[in-house]
């Protein structure tokens, strides 16, 4: 909600000190359909002809990101480290044999299901059973850099995919001052077009052409460039929930107890929301138990 709060104090600097200054509204908000039919128009179609149909499906998910925040916090974390710590401690006591019934079959397995945040993230729980059962197959501890090069390339893979919207939004951002150009250039050719009127009615037309150019600069710095910065962030915030898992299972593979790689875990999760050491042992304290 920071993001519709901080714009509405944007808007109303914006119209608010126009006003007070003496500026008429009225001239303003008559133009502004037209002008925003020209500009958000075109920008609309721009962006349709930049994306696949797919990448059009997922706009409304990333609006709701920003509006709504990052999508993990300290608990889903905290619940991501439970759900690891559970698979490595049962790889060590049992072996990989029994581990094999847990990433082939998650939604039966009573690990998963006793973490139902990470269950029911396919992309995650998917993340955590394909390098699973890669370890499974014969990952040894020389062969670690492999399996972290490996990760690395699909988790960057991940975050090239779900930062395209917000580098849409960027583009679409700098075009919208051109797109503000082309609304005002319309209008000058109509006020040129109707020459003969009288100076009041000629200053009405100019001033409304202006108004593209004021609209388009507006949305570009206003609202859709800071909308691209922030779905960014939030991308890149929620891109280290599967930087955990890598984190974990590269240094599990290294040969480290599952206490210590849980401890690695820990000391990777994003540093507003990073839980005390104590948090985490009294967690798998329990566990143990």
């Amino acid at each position: 909600m920071l993001f519709v709060g901080g714009l509405i104090f944007a808007l109303l600097c914006v119209f608010g000190s126009f006003a007070a200054s003496g500026g008429a509204l009225a001239p303003l908000i008559a133009s502004m359909p037209f002008e925003l039919l020209t500009i958000l128009g075109s920008g609309l179609g721009i962006f349709v002809m930049a994306n696949t149909k797919d990448s059009l499906k997922q706009v409304p998910s990333y609006i709701k990101l920003v509006l709504k925040g990052a999508r993990y916090g300290k608990e889903d974390y905290m619940q991501l480290l439970n759900l690891l710590f559970r698979l490595m401690k049962l790889s060590r006591s049992k072996g990989s044999t029994e581990l094999e019934q847990h990433y082939e079959n998650p939604e039966d397995s009573e690990i998963f299901k006793s973490v139902p945040t990470v269950l029911n993230d396919v992309r995650t729980r998917d993340f955590i059973c394909d390098y699973l059962r890669l370890i499974g197959m014969g990952v040894e501890r020389d062969d670690a850099y492999l399996l972290d090069a490996a990760m690395e390339r699909e988790l960057k893979k991940n975050l090239s995919e779900d930062l395209h919207i917000a580098h849409c939004l960027q583009s679409l951002a700098d075009a919208l001052p051109a797109l503000g150009i082309v609304a005002a250039v319309l209008g000058v050719i109509k006020t040129m077009a109707s020459i003969s009127k009288p100076p009041a009615v000629l200053g009405e037309m100019i001033a409304g052409a202006m108004v593209g150019t004021f609209l388009g600069v507006l949305m570009a710095y206003g609202i859709f460039a800071p909308l691209s910065a922030k779905m960014q962030e939030l991308v890149k915030k929620d891109a280290r929930y599967q930087d955990i898992v890598k984190t974990v299972l590269v240094a599990f593979v290294q040969g480290q107890s599952p206490e210590v790689c849980a401890e690695i875990g820990r000391k990777d999760i994003p540093e507003d929301i990073m839980p005390e050491f104590s948090e985490l042992d009294s967690m798998l304290s329990e566990i143990k138990n």
